[in-house]
């Protein structure tokens, strides 16, 4: 399928000279868990031939761009990466002292993307002019930033939820005032007092306004592992297709040579837990010391990616935090732990044979048993010391009750693995998805 592009600046490319039958255009939100799986989801699509349009910023592309994990650097390069300018935004250094611990500072990021507006509109406008139709995969979050679709007759939207399915259902049935549910065993969830700041909430609402106009709802899940829950949200918004196209990322990965991994290649199978706790999370001095000494006093074996959160443009360098590990502790740990600084490889590491990976608490640890909780959501302001993280390291690596869980994990990746093979069920939804969006 041919293409050629001009530029009319700020970003802007025009799709001219020939016509092309389905275009689809990817509107991520500015959050390192929200890109990735959406620059995944385009990878996937771009395999049926249909060109991508993944719009953002220049900082967060590029930071889409740089991260991207388990392909060939070279196989996105047929995805248009449209870079539009935004106001200047502020991005200051994540404070692991905050009243919350949400990423509050990242906001400002948040804030300054709601600005694509104009530039995406004008680019959906160029490409209905020269293609029969154009699908708009927007992240739940920038629905205002796609709300000018609905006025292009030949343009339709679908909402791109990052969370869990089981999440969601949380999300809809507590709006609708949870209405009793026939055959179905719903456990008990936490409030979600104290998980989100004010602002946050009144900005998740401001874009939920603009749900209604979308054609239909994407998940990056399968339903080899929350069907129920795709079923229930399918029951409770019949008026929308619901579609759960997951797993996005490779479940190959095309490797490289990390340090990290030929340190792996030394372990034995299943004997390395991998600590991670994601892009956002900036954690206090004495929690990480704590942290340090439960991994030690464990003797379990570990990779540890020990980094600060994310600021809102991660390519600004300036005062980044250095954090300090209690003193002699990575020679301690030496053949037992390694300690990763930089940006980990995550699914190349997940996916070597000597790698266990041990929010949602419910659904990890109720539902799916595949996990254990360290610190109870009502206590989530509290200290958790060295000996609770220890325990939970051995209970997780060195108990039968451990092994069970570990066990549980492989028979979902099996499933997980099945579900994405010809005549599976998430390769039979991205085929009905695809097959819908060019019909």
């Amino acid at each position: 399928m041919a293409s050629n592009y001009k530029s009319l600046g700020n970003g802007t490319k025009v799709f001219h000279q020939i016509q092309t039958q389905v275009v689809v255009v990817v509107v991520p939100f500015p959050a390192q868990g929200h890109l990735n799986q959406l620059l995944h989801l385009s990878r996937l699509i771009l395999a049926y031939n249909i060109p991508v349009h993944f719009v953002g910023t220049s900082s967060h592309n590029r930071q889409a761009i740089v991260r991207s994990q388990g392909w060939d650097p070279n196989s996105i390069s047929n995805i248009h990466f449209h870079d539009f300018k935004v106001p200047p935004f502020l991005s200051p250094l994540p404070n692991p002292n905050a009243e919350s611990s949400f990423p509050s500072h990242l906001f400002p990021s948040f804030e300054a993307s709601s600005n694509l507006r104009e530039p995406v509109a004008s680019l959906l406008h160029s490409l209905s002019s020269v293609s029969r139709r154009v699908v708009v995969i927007h992240d739940s979050l920038m629905a205002s930033v796609v709300q000018d679709s609905i006025h292009i007759p030949n343009c339709e939207s679908y909402t791109f939820h990052s969370v869990s399915a089981f999440t969601m259902f949380l999300y809809f049935w507590d709006a609708m005032g949870r209405p009793p549910i026939d055959n179905s065993h719903i456990p008990e969830v936490p409030s979600l007092e104290g998980c989100f700041t004010t602002q946050f909430i009144n900005f998740i609402t401001s874009q939920y306004e603009f749900h209604k106009f979308s054609n239909g709802t994407i998940y990056n899940t399968s339903r080899a592992i929350e069907r129920p829950y795709i079923e229930l949200i399918e029951g409770m918004i019949s008026s929308k297709t619901h579609w759960a196209l997951g797993p996005f990322n490779p479940l190959s990965i095309e490797k490289g040579r990390h340090f990290s991994l030929e340190w792996l290649d030394k372990q034995e199978p299943k004997s390395v837990m991998y600590v991670s706790f994601g892009t956002t999370t900036a954690f206090t001095e004495e929690q990480i010391k704590e942290l340090a000494i439960g991994l030690e006093q464990s003797k379990q074996k570990f990779i540890w990616v020990l980094r600060d959160a994310d600021r809102g443009d991660v390519f600004k360098e300036d005062g980044v935090r250095r954090v300090e590990l209690p003193k002699g502790f990575e020679d301690r740990v030496e053949g037992i732990g390694l300690v990763v600084r930089d940006w980990a490889p995550q699914l190349e590491i997940l996916g070597h044979p000597s790698t266990d990976q041990p929010r949602n608490r419910v659904l990890v640890t109720e539902v799916l048993k595949v996990g254990l909780v360290v610190k109870d959501w009502a206590h989530r302001n509290e200290l958790v010391t060295a000996s609770v993280v220890e325990n939970a390291v051995r209970r997780l690596m060195a108990t039968k009750e451990g092994e069970e869980m570990r066990q549980r994990a492989m028979n979902l990746k099996i499933a997980i693995l099945k579900s994405k093979d010809e005549g599976g069920v998430s390769r039979e939804e991205l085929d009905s998805f695809i097959a819908h969006v060019t019909r």
